[in-house]
C-alpha cells in the first residue's frame, strides 16, 4: 500500500430542498486538494442530526479529478460518517472500479484530520504497475 499525504479545503454549500426541521440537510461539497493529491472534487452530502447533542451522521459521494502522485485521471469517494455523542467515525473508500485514466485499479481509504481549522488527508491506496 502506498500513501498519499497532504491537505485539503472544502466548502459546503446548503441545498435548498433539505428538511433542517427534521434535522436533515443536503449539502454540495467543492473540494481542492493539494500535496501528493492534485485535485478537486465535487460532490453532494447528506446529514442528519439529532436531539443529542454530539450525535448526528452523514454520507455522501465525491468525483476527484486530477493527478495522484503523477498518475492522471479520475475517481469516485463514499463517505459513511457518525458522531456517537462526540465520538467520531469516519470511513471513506474508493468506490470499486471508478478510476478512469492513469487511475484505473485505483483502491484504498482515506483518512481524514482537522486540526486548528485545517483539514489534512492520508490516502491509502494501491494501483496496478503502469506498462
Amino acid at each position: 500500500m502506498a500513501h498519499a499525504r497532504g491537505t485539503f479545503e472544502v466548502k459546503l454549500t446548503p441545498q435548498a430542498d433539505g428538511d433542517a426541521g427534521a434535522g436533515l440537510a443536503r449539502m454540495i461539497l467543492d473540494k481542492q486538494f493539494h500535496g501528493d493529491l492534485e485535485a478537486t472534487s465535487q460532490g453532494q452530502m447528506l446529514s442528519a442530526g439529532t436531539a443529542v447533542q454530539g450525535s448526528a451522521g452523514y454520507v455522501a459521494l465525491e468525483r476527484v479529478s486530477g493527478s495522484l502522485q503523477g498518475r492522471a485521471g479520475t475517481f469516485v469517494l463514499q463517505h459513511y460518517g457518525l458522531m456517537n455523542r462526540g465520538t467520531p467515525q469516519l470511513t471513506i473508500t474508493v468506490v470499486p472500479d471508478s478510476g478512469t485514466g492513469e487511475l484505473a485499479g485505483l483502491a484504498g481509504t482515506m483518512r481524514i484530520e482537522i486540526a486548528d481549522g485545517r483539514h489534512s488527508y492520508d490516502f491509502e491506496h494501491t494501483l496496478p504497475e503502469t506498462a
